[in-house]
């Protein structure tokens, strides 16, 4: 591909931070709470051509994704596709969605189609539950979404907010194990007991009071305690289907509570259904001294990798223009 005639989309990941109504009784399901993280984006490259195909994608997904995107856009020309970084899959990340996003506005782009992303991710597959991914997509930063209604098929976006440009996130990923997804995702939402209404009513107090003043305030230690809340009450809801554990990796729950017992830290949990973990800290040193505990982990050698990453506070870049 030439610089000429090539087109690039760089979509930034995404940390899911919870559920805020699994209930349902108000006609709304799966409203969530997320963060665009930076340093770990979907970039894909892609041109107009005679012939279509996938370059850098030993799975086959983008593949797939390709043939719907050229379907969807009624495209009379194929398309040339490089992947030039993919997340991790089913780490909690959202690379799904990501990766999704990213070739179908790289399509577009190269055929000169404007690009609707809440229009296109049903078509692939994607927004089926939680709208942060697709918000991620859009404009980054810290993402409150709605939940699924009857009116769309993505959930609309609540509340969008510039994420503290001090704090930080490290992540602690675990590249043995993969989170729950597919059928056994489907199956585990299938199998879980009725959220209670006064719990989704917590949740969503947590999240209007705690989280969103926190941020805005750029309240470090209210946002902190808020998060240790949600998650408490999301991994317990969902350690059914994680063996019992608030954590997918068990030595991902052992690192946590070390970071918790040792340094204090308390806004700690685990990504969707991980098994990717993170710690929320007020600062860059904090986040070296995060990293030098995770290392000196005796579970970590060969199984566990530590990760500095910020709140990404913009959505895709589609070559270089937000």
């Amino acid at each position: 591909m030439s610089a000429e005639t090539s087109v690039t989309v760089r979509v930034p990941a995404r940390l899911h931070l919870g559920f805020i109504d699994l209930e349902g009784g108000l006609g709304r399901r799966f409203g969530s709470m997320g963060l665009a993280i930076s340093g770990l984006d979907a970039v894909v490259e892609a041109r107009a051509a005679r012939h279509s195909g996938v370059e850098g994608d030993g799975s086959g997904r983008s593949q797939e994704l390709l043939a719907l995107t050229e379907h969807h856009f009624g495209l009379s020309r194929g398309t040339r596709l490089r992947l030039l970084s993919v997340p991790p899959r089913h780490a909690g990340l959202g690379s799904g969605t990501q990766l999704a996003l990213a070739v179908g506005a790289a399509v577009a782009a190269a055929h000169g189609r404007p690009f609707d992303p809440r229009a296109i991710a049903p078509v692939l597959g994607r927004g089926a539950r939680s709208g942060v991914g697709v918000a991620a997509f859009e404009q980054g930063g810290f993402i409150v979404d709605g939940g699924r209604g009857a009116r769309a098929q993505v959930a609309p976006v609540l509340a969008r907010y510039f994420f503290p440009s001090e704090w930080r996130v490290v992540l602690v990923h675990d590249a043995t194990l993969e989170g729950l997804h597919g059928t056994a995702e489907r199956t585990a939402f299938a199998q879980l007991p009725e959220m209670s209404g006064r719990e989704a009513a917590e949740l969503a107090r947590l999240c209007l009071v705690g989280l969103m003043p926190a941020v805005l305030e750029q309240d470090f230690a209210g946002f902190a305690a808020s998060i240790d809340e949600i998650q408490q009450r999301i991994g317990g809801y969902f350690a059914p289907c994680q063996g019992g554990s608030a954590y997918t990796s068990k030595t991902v729950a052992s690192v946590m509570a070390t970071l918790r017992s040792r340094l204090g830290l308390r806004a700690t949990g685990q990504s969707s259904w991980g098994p990717t973990g993170f710690v929320f800290v007020p600062d860059d040193a904090t986040a070296h001294q995060v990293l030098t505990e995770i290392n000196a982990h005796p579970m970590s050698e060969g199984r566990l990798r530590g990760q500095i990453v910020t709140g990404c506070n913009h959505g895709a870049i589609i070559d270089g223009h937000a």
